[in-house]
């Protein structure tokens, strides 16, 4: 009886162990193409100073990324204006605006098209409260995600650089 109920637990968010049930949240996941996106634009904003494009696989050897996926990236990131590219023998690509002009929602969007969206906002059966919570949820996050600019990322990896440790 005990098994039965732990596995119609574990189907309704709890995780049941020792005697002892919790819940369990499904945290909303970004997906591995979003940090690679990310990784790829902090990669260019470190270097935008320079003027200089980065090859494609410089850039994907020092993000760990790979080049034929970092490629399809960059190319929905130069359709957003976010990067643009060079061509010849010393193209590549580099940021379309400055890292202060570019945030980290800017990214998430060029990717997913939002930073968050649930079918729930436009299911005519979801009931209004929780249509209104989930659309307050998608604000937020929209807001969290408009504030990063990668200019601060790149203020905050300094800040990193210059502490020392005793």
């Amino acid at each position: 009886m005990s098994r039965m109920k732990d596995n119609k637990s574990a189907k309704a968010g709890f995780r049941c162990r020792d005697g002892g049930c919790r819940l369990r949240f499904q945290i909303v996941k970004l997906s591995v193409k979003s940090d690679y996106a990310a990784r790829a634009v902090l990669a260019l904003a470190r270097e935008h100073h320079t003027g200089a494009a980065q090859r494609v696989d410089d850039l994907a050897r020092s993000q760990a990324v790979p080049a034929n996926y970092l490629v399809q990236i960059l190319i929905e990131l130069k359709g957003r204006k976010i990067v643009r590219s060079i061509r010849g023998k010393e193209g590549g690509y580099l940021l379309a605006r400055s890292p202060a002009q570019i945030t980290l929602g800017d990214v998430l969007r060029s990717v997913y098209g939002q930073v968050f969206d649930t079918p729930a906002l436009s299911d005519p059966q979801c009931p209004a409260e929780l249509r209104g919570a989930w659309q307050k949820l998608q604000r937020t996050l929209e807001e969290a995600a408009d504030a990063i600019t990668f200019q601060r990322l790149l203020e905050e990896g300094l800040d990193k650089e210059k502490m020392y440790y005793i």
